[in-house]
């Protein structure tokens, strides 16, 4: 609610910070001793962002958009598979089955958001409204382009996975 007041917001859309509460990487940390992890489904990827980048991305949001914008970071992916065998090689996995309204994959953008959505070079915006007035001024300001029509941005379709090695490296460097 903002009452008489003239604010705008901004929101920025990630998905689950690597080692939060809302990740996988402390529960199959603290279940690996017993040799096994659960997997809800052998496809299951997500996109990976670390909470220190999940800062800089809100600080850049601050300074830079002036409110009603969605920003969405290019992000790697990774299959669960791959964390599961990051976390622990030699730990067998289980496949349980989906859980209720547990998704797949993760969808950041969807094909109907697209017809809003602007590419920069980190990050891509999804503006209430793309009008030519709209689009010239962000293209002035970030030299940005239009997404192509019907474009989606999915953690399983995304061009940039993180290896085991990876994945591994950054479990390693987290502070749980």
């Amino acid at each position: 609610y903002r009452g008489k007041q003239d604010i705008k917001f901004s929101v920025v859309r990630y998905g689950n910070v690597l080692g939060s509460r809302g990740s996988v990487v402390p529960f199959f940390l603290k279940n690996k001793s017993k040799g096994e992890l659960p997997i809800t489904d052998k496809n299951m990827t997500r996109f990976n962002i670390t909470l220190d980048y999940a800062v800089d991305i809100v600080l850049w949001s601050l300074k830079n958009l002036s409110g009603g914008e969605l920003l969405v970071p290019k992000l790697s992916s990774y299959k669960l598979l791959d964390l599961a065998k990051a976390v622990d090689s030699k730990c067998k996995t289980k496949i349980i089955g989906i859980r209720p309204g547990e998704k797949i994959h993760e969808e950041m953008i969807s094909s109907s958001d697209s017809q809003n959505t602007i590419e920069l070079n980190k990050f891509y915006l999804i503006l209430p409204n793309l009008n030519k007035k709209i689009f010239l001024k962000y293209k002035k300001k970030f030299r940005c382009k239009k997404v192509k029509q019907n474009f989606v941005y999915n953690s399983n379709t995304n061009k940039k996975f993180l290896s085991v090695n990876e994945l591994r490296k950054m479990i390693s460097n987290l502070s749980l």
